[in-house]
């Protein structure tokens, strides 16, 4: 009887147990559109060049926040952390050593696009008089010491809304934009992406599934048409030919007929 009464106690208790909702889910809110990308690069290309010229070195420095966060994807904490020492961009290496959640280090692969922006960024820093040794901070602030996170963040926010896109995006979009299109480039191989971003699990990398899926996107405009076809190739009554015929379907007659 004890025994009878226990399981039914564990019964009930499985079901009253309520199911977690997902955390969160990538839309297409949460990163950056192609154009967008090309307009805050374009946008952020600008205030570098007046950067220079005014001998303003924020502008400098937020055009490379900006083209780390697109190309590298990475948090802004990690940002921040950054060292000179941890660019392994000489001849034969293109990476960059990033500690990331729970101190755990990665390497993450650049491109060699991008590995010219961060030589060109360096050259920058020396022409303002800023330090380029092994410990610096690579994104530090006018007083040459580390960059803090609200800084950071405080700068993206001013830049996208300068640069005439929705200010709805925070600094993170640049890192959902990186993994999104990281996806894309490499049909979703969900496993090199997840070492790129860092994500303890591979299931963080599989909440961007289907975002930017070509063949999703591609069933949804066949939606209903490959069966309308087949009508019409059977000889078939299509949709014209059905609302002619039968006045009860066409809801434009109907409409009509009750005004």
């Amino acid at each position: 009887m004890k025994l009878l009464q226990k399981c039914i106690k564990l019964t009930k208790g499985e079901l009253t147990k309520t199911v977690k909702p997902q955390k969160w889910l990538i839309t297409e809110k949460k990163f950056l559109a192609y154009s967008e990308v090309l307009q805050l690069q374009n946008y952020c290309q600008c205030e570098k060049a007046i950067g220079l010229n005014i001998h303003n070195f924020r502008k400098v420095r937020i055009w490379f926040m900006v083209e780390l966060g697109l190309q590298a994807g990475l948090r802004v904490t990690e940002m921040t952390q950054l060292q000179h020492q941890d660019l392994l961009i000489d001849e034969d290496r293109s990476s960059i050593v990033v500690l990331g959640k729970g101190n755990k280090l990665r390497s993450v692969k650049i491109s060699q696009k991008f590995k010219t922006i961060c030589k060109e960024f360096i050259s920058y820093k020396q022409l303002f008089g800023f330090s380029s040794c092994d410990d610096s901070y690579l994104l530090n602030s006018r007083i040459n010491s580390q960059i803090s996170k609200r800084a950071l963040q405080r700068d993206f926010k001013q830049t996208i809304k300068s640069s005439g896109i929705s200010s709805h995006y925070s600094i993170h979009s640049l890192r959902h934009t990186f993994i999104t299109f990281f996806l894309k480039a490499s049909k979703n191989n969900y496993r090199l992406a997840q070492v790129q971003a860092g994500h303890s699990s591979i299931k963080t990398t599989q909440t961007y599934a289907g975002v930017l899926d070509e063949e999703l996107n591609q069933a949804i405009e066949l939606l209903y048409q490959i069966e309308n076809n087949k009508t019409n190739n059977s000889g078939g009554l299509n949709e014209n030919k059905i609302a002619n015929n039968n006045r009860f379907t066409n809801w434009s007659y109907v409409c009509n007929n009750m005004l």
